[in-house]
């Protein structure tokens, strides 16, 4: 269920852009150092790091979860989780863009491709993505609060059972329930 899932949400995200003109990409998204433009590119790179990581089985015993995985990317008192670095470099790279159709296109092939790895991948296998080793199902299911999530940052909206996932993901992290509100304002992870 969440492989399919995955793939609603990545077709919404995709959905989204496409529907946007091209001075849209340029508006400004919740993820404060990013516009919509910028917020794709970074999803980009997500969804070629599950291609990556499809194609690294490992063999070791995992060492997080779909929660746990989290754990690092909460705010710190230093501000953004990810580091200025990377910041910077999603800006330089999505700006290396000769138009934001190349890029759509390429979150287009890219992200199709990634989903249907999700969807072949053995539910019962491991895999090895930045530096810890997940079951298959927990990988997916970070690939899909980090889609629903950056949707909902780019004033997109995902699947209603996506955003369930998401809450109950979240919600364990946090160890409380999330408060009320819109999807929308209560589901970051920063």
């Amino acid at each position: 269920m969440v492989p399919e899932l995955l793939e609603e949400t990545y077709e919404a995200f995709t959905a989204h852009v496409r529907a946007l003109a091209p001075d849209g990409l340029e508006r400004p998204t919740r993820a404060e150092a990013w516009n919509v433009r910028q917020l794709l590119f970074h999803q980009l790179l997500d969804a070629q790091r599950a291609l990556v990581t499809f194609a690294t089985p490992a063999t070791g015993e995992p060492d997080v979860d779909e929660v746990t995985y989290w754990r690092p990317f909460r705010p710190t008192a230093e501000g953004d989780p990810d580091g200025g670095a990377h910041v910077r470099f999603v800006v330089a790279a999505a700006d290396a863009y000769d138009g934001p159709a190349g890029l759509v296109r390429q979150w287009t092939v890219t992200s199709r491709a990634a989903a249907h790895a999700a969807r072949r991948a053995d539910p019962a296998g491991r895999v090895a993505t930045q530096g810890h080793v997940l079951t298959v199902p927990d990988f997916v299911s970070t690939l899909l609060v980090e889609a629903t999530i950056h949707l909902l940052d780019a004033g997109g909206t995902p699947p209603a059972a996506a955003v369930a996932h998401t809450r109950r993901v979240l919600e364990e992290l946090t160890g409380a329930p999330l408060p009320p509100g819109s999807d929308a304002e209560v589901l970051r992870l920063r």
